[in-house]
């Protein structure tokens, strides 16, 4: 009887052992699935993680490349300003050169400066222009050098991962060991049979797990080794290239400090020479009109000297016309003075007395009348 009492209750111990050890091997095989899932989800949320921090790095690139555009932008708008200002400047002293070139004949002077000051803006746009083209390729060099640090972040992070669920695998199978020795301890006194080879089986598949999880693990450990001086290089250069962009940035607004101290300086130049924009030049302004309206007066007076000349000239030529006409009427009043006294004294014998000149040019009018009477008479008959 107490045998067949011990053999009952060996086999329900059995039977609830084997439903213990079933059910045992499904909540096994469910905290295995819920690792794996844990794993593939730390990974997920890892590699979500970097790439939130990359694009928030790329979100303060851009912004700072928003403002690096937004001052390039209002320089290049100065600039415009700048050289359209000097161009009117130019073409309005060129105008004023054109109209009044002998009043002023020192604006060659005063356009100086604005050429200077037209070819300094010129070259310092140039300036600015490499420059920014320099820095537009030490940008690219350090994106490349940035692109090739994340993917260098992003593996390291990847085994980080793998390397932090290894060492929870491996704490997992060192409990799972330590339970199964225990067991083992604890089972070994009651029954050497069956039991103990499953468990003995179980140890050693757990130990070779144990093994190549520690051998992938050593072989990570050993990746992130490599990988160290690679991303330490990287983050080295990309500090130097920073460091020198920052240099250049310094150099950048200290340069544009001195550009506007010598516009300033040019302003100041064209002030002091351009009467329109200095108010202080009004004494300059009135000699020059006083200057321009004499020579006015002296161009009018030469002109008018001119006139007086001509009109000299011209009384001259009627006086002497005058004189050789009087000459040649006088010299026929005398040939035909002559010719009546030598006639009269032929007809008479004796001569008639002299006549005054005023009595010889009354007396030649009236012989020419009397002749002019005889020839109207012939012709009539």
């Amino acid at each position: 009887m107490m045998y067949m009492h011990n053999t009952v209750s060996l086999e329900e111990e059995l039977k609830k052992a084997n439903a213990a050890r079933t059910q045992l091997e499904t909540y096994k095989r469910q905290v295995q699935d819920l690792h794996s899932k844990l794993s593939s989800e730390s990974k997920r949320a890892d590699t979500l993680a970097f790439e939130m921090k990359r694009l928030e790095e790329k979100h303060e690139a851009l912004l700072k490349e928003k403002e690096r555009l937004i001052e390039q932008r209002d320089t290049l708008k100065e600039t415009n300003e700048e050289l359209r200002c000097s161009q009117v400047q130019q073409d309005h002293l060129n105008q004023t050169d054109a109209s009044a070139a002998k009043s002023y004949e020192n604006l060659a002077a005063e356009i100086m400066p604005v050429e200077y000051r037209e070819v300094f803006i010129r070259l310092q746009h140039e300036n600015k222009m490499l420059r920014l083209q320099q820095e537009g390729t030490e940008n690219q060099r350090i994106e490349e050098l940035q692109e090739q640090l994340e993917q260098k972040h992003r593996k390291m992070n990847e085994l980080e991962t793998e390397q932090r669920l290894s060492k929870e695998r491996i704490r997992e199978l060192q409990q799972q060991i330590e339970d199964l020795q225990k067991s083992l301890q604890e089972q070994g006194s009651k029954s050497e049979g069956e039991s103990s080879s499953k468990l003995k089986q179980k140890l050693e598949a757990h130990m070779e797990k144990l093994t190549e999880v520690h051998e992938e693990l050593q072989k990570k450990q050993e990746l992130i080794e490599d990988l160290q001086p690679d991303v330490n290089q990287n983050a080295q250069k990309i500090n130097e290239l920073e460091a020198a962009l920052q240099k250049k940035d310094e150099d950048m607004k200290a340069m544009e400090e001195r550009y506007k101290m010598y516009l300033e300086k040019a302003r100041n130049v064209i002030k002091t020479l351009d009467p329109k924009l200095n108010p202080a030049s009004a004494e300059i302004m009135l000699l020059r009109k006083q200057l321009a309206e004499k020579e006015r007066r002296i161009e009018i007076l030469e002109s008018e000297c001119k006139v007086a000349k001509f009109r000299d000239y011209e009384e001259k030529l009627i006086v002497s016309a005058w004189y050789n006409k009087s000459l040649a009427f006088q010299k026929l009043g005398m040939e035909s003075r002559l010719v009546s006294s030598s006639g009269a004294c032929k007809d008479t014998g004796a001569c008639t007395p002299a006549r005054s000149f005023l009595a010889q040019q009354r007396h030649i009018t009236n012989t020419r009348r009397n002749l002019s009477v005889k020839v109207s008479a012939t012709t009539s008959d």
